[in-house]
Parts: structure tokens; C-alpha cells; sequence
């Protein structure tokens, strides 16, 4: 969360936050370093929780993604049956894995922009997990041991940018569109694959399913990834999303829409979309900025 200080690593206590730095001395005070202690780390926040020192209210517009600079964001297409059935394409073999730049990321209350270059920004509410230990070749028996926890995504989409040049990571990796939070839930806490999920547009429901949809599921899509590349402490996996995307209508995003993502049993993100301002050309002086 935001505060006068800086950025700061709370717990969720009901109503209340924890700061864990003034609860815990010595800690490391972002999420990831948390996670980087282990198990150990994670005991002595649960005793800090426990002893009730270092809370205050809780204010949701002061809380900001709780990964503001994954490793590694990954992103996961075509993994929703009814998603695959609308783009009347064939049922994958094998999960859709592209990337979202760590520039996308968000708060989950952030205004979102519609670009200067572009119309056709589009929403997709997706499941997050979120890595919690460094593995490699993790199979899908294991997966679970190495999921920190489940969090909110919007994977903001630019269609145009995605559809030209056959690749898809430019268009899903402009500034601010790859929208985190509010929180990470713990895995003991919920069921990652009995979850409702849905897309809210100016109050009208546009995307609505559940995460028993999923086609390859978050142990899959670990043991897939981890395959490839080794997974470290802080890297997100966007799930993919449901059927209703914008696209398939040709509803695209406007200035003063909000945009609601909701999972039931982890929370819900909300964004106004802007518009960018004119398109600009400009590079940072190096000199000049280290001044």
C-alpha cells in the first residue's frame, strides 16, 4: 500500500492492515522479499498478526498491486472453453503462453488509459497465481507446493496492436494495462478452481464463468511453464479468460466507462478508463535525469 514513506507491505485483517515493517523490525518490506524468507518469514508475520500490534483501518484506495514488478508476468490465451468456442477456433493441445511487460502493471484502482494510438482497448478478467518459490520442472502433482497465492488480473488488451505482426505481446504490454490485486490470497483459503468470475462494465455484466472452466489449470499451466523457464518468487501467471470479451462484439472501451473484475472468495478491481493525452515523442536525457 501507498504510504507517506513509500510503499509498504501490509496484511489484510478483516477491516484493518498490518504494516508489517512496524510489526515485524528487520523484515524485508515488500510481498516478494517476504516470500523470499520462506516459510520462516511467513511464521513471523502470522505471529505479528496474531499478537495485534502495527494495525490501522484499512483504506482501499491507498492499496497498490501487491506485485508491482514481477520477474516474470505471464499470460495464458485461449484456456476458457466458451472463450475458445466464440473465436469458433479448435480446442488447444497445449496452454497459449505469451508475456506481459512488468510496465503494464497497476494498482487495482488505477485509472487505466485508452491510448493515444488506438480505439480498440478491450478488458479479460483472469485468475492470477502467484509464485513462491523458485522451481524448475515442477510437476503437476507438485504445483501446489509452489503457489504463494491467488490475486485479481485485468489483462488490458489493445487488439489492433495484438493482431498485427503475428505476435501478441505488444498489444497486451502498453503502459498501466495489466491491472493486479487487490491482495494476494493465501492457497489455503480458497479453491483456485471452484471460483466465480466476472466482468462488470458500467454496471452491465459482460463476461460471467468460473474458474472449473479453465481448460488447462494453474498446476498445468505451472508444470508447462516451469518446463521451459525457471519460475521465481514474484512471477505472475494471468489464467486467461472467459468468454464476452469486447472483440467478439466489436464493444470496445471508452473514456468514463468503469470497468469491475470480480472472483468471489478474493476481491474485486475497479478502473476508469481515460484517454491518453496526444501522442508525443520525447526521450529522457540521461545526464539531465541523474541530476
Amino acid at each position: 500500500m501507498r504510504t507517506e514513506s513509500g510503499p509498504a507491505a501490509v496484511v489484510v485483517v478483516g477491516d484493518e492492515i498490518v504494516d508489517i515493517a512496524n510489526a515485524v523490525p528487520g523484515l524485508p518490506g515488500t510481498l516478494v522479499g517476504i516470500l523470499e524468507l520462506g516459510e520462516v518469514g511467513l511464521g513471523v508475520i502470522a505471529d505479528a498478526i496474531a499478537s495485534g500490534a502495527a494495525r490501522s483501518a484499512l483504506d482501499p484506495s491507498t492499496l497498490m498491486s501487491p506485485i508491482p514488478r514481477p520477474p516474470k508476468f505471464w499470460a495464458i490465451g485461449m484456456n476458457y472453453a466458451e472463450h475458445v468456442r466464440e473465436t469458433g477456433k479448435p480446442f488447444p493441445e497445449f496452454p497459449t503462453v505469451f508475456a506481459k511487460m512488468p510496465n503494464t502493471v497497476t494498482g487495482p484502482y488505477a485509472d487505466v488509459e485508452r491510448p493515444a494510438v488506438s480505439d480498440r482497448l478491450d478488458f479479460e478478467c483472469e485468475l492470477g497465481v502467484v509464485i513462491g518459490k523458485r522451481c524448475r520442472h515442477v510437476s503437476r502433482e507438485n504445483a501446489h507446493r509452489v503457489i504463494a497465492g491467488f490475486t485479481v488480473v485485468n489483462d488490458y488488451s489493445v487488439r489492433d496492436f495484438q493482431m498485427r505482426g503475428g505476435q501478441w505481446v505488444l498489444g497486451k504490454s502498453f503502459d498501466g494495462h495489466g491491472v493486479i490485486g487487490p491482495w494476494l490470497v493465501t492457497p489455503d483459503e480458497v479453491d483456485p478452481h471452484r471460483l466465480p468470475i466476472r466482468t462488470i462494465v458500467n454496471g452491465e455484466v459482460r463476461q460471467s464463468s468460473t474458474t472449473e472452466n479453465l481448460i488447462f489449470d494453474c498446476y498445468r499451466l505451472i508444470e508447462e511453464l516451469s518446463s521451459a523457464a525457471t519460475l521465481e518468487v514474484g512471477d505472475v501467471i494471468a489464467t486467461g479468460t472467459p468468454g464476452g470479451v469486447g472483440v467478439m462484439e466489436n464493444r470496445f472501451l471508452v473514456p468514463g466507462d468503469v470497468v469491475r473484475v470480480e472472483i468471489d472468495g478474493i476481491g474485486h478491481l475497479e478502473n476508469r478508463i481515460v484517454q491518453e493525452g496526444a501522442s508525443v515523442e520525447w526521450i529522457e536525457d540521461s545526464a539531465t535525469a541523474a541530476v
